[in-house]
C-alpha cells in the first residue's frame, strides 16, 4: 500500500467494501458522478444507505481511521469533516486485517479522526473504547436491519 497514492488507496478500499457487501447478499450502487460526498450506496432494502470509504492503518492495537477530508478550492485549501447531511456511514477497510467495518455518522461527524481498538489497552481502559469487533460490516449491517426491522413494527403498530 505505500507506494499507492490517495486515489489508489480510497479505490481499494471502495473495492473490499463492495466485494464485502456483495459476499453479505447486498446490492451495491456507485454514483454514475463524482462530486458527492458518499463513494457508494448499499441497499438494505427499504434504506439506502450512502457510505464514504476510507482505509484504516493499524497502530498500536487500533484502526486509526481519518474521517477528514482535504481539498483545494478557489478559497484556499479547505479541510472539513462529515454530516448526517451527507452521508450515512463511513465504510472502512483495514488491509492488515483484510477487514471490512461500518461506522454510522453519528460516530464520526465532526470528527477529524477515529480509532477502534483490536486489542486492550495498556492502563485496560474500557470506558469510551469503540472495539473494532462491534462494527465489523457484517454486525453493523444485520444491526441495522433489526432497527429498521423495529421502527417499521412500531408505525403498524
Amino acid at each position: 500500500m505505500d507506494g499507492l497514492t490517495p486515489s489508489q488507496k480510497g479505490a481499494v478500499a471502495e473495492s473490499a467494501l463492495s466485494a464485502t457487501a456483495l459476499e453479505l447478499g447486498l446490492i451495491v450502487l456507485r454514483p454514475l458522478c463524482e462530486g458527492r460526498r458518499y463513494d457508494l450506496v448499499i441497499d438494505l432494502e427499504p434504506r439506502l444507505l450512502r457510505v464514504q470509504c476510507k482505509l484504516a492503518l493499524r497502530r498500536n492495537g487500533a484502526l486509526s481511521i481519518a474521517v477528514k477530508t482535504n481539498r483545494c478550492t478557489p478559497a484556499g485549501y479547505v479541510s472539513t469533516s462529515y454530516s448526517a447531511s451527507e452521508i450515512d456511514a463511513v465504510g472502512v477497510y483495514s488491509p492488515d486485517l483484510r477487514s471490512c467495518y461500518l461506522i454510522p455518522v453519528a460516530e464520526v461527524a465532526g470528527r477529524r479522526a477515529l480509532h477502534l481498538r483490536l486489542t486492550p489497552t495498556r492502563n485496560n481502559q474500557a470506558t469510551g473504547i469503540r472495539w473494532a469487533r462491534d462494527y465489523t460490516l457484517p454486525t453493523m449491517v444485520e444491526l441495522m436491519r433489526h432497527e429498521d426491522r423495529r421502527e417499521r413494527r412500531a408505525k403498524d403498530g
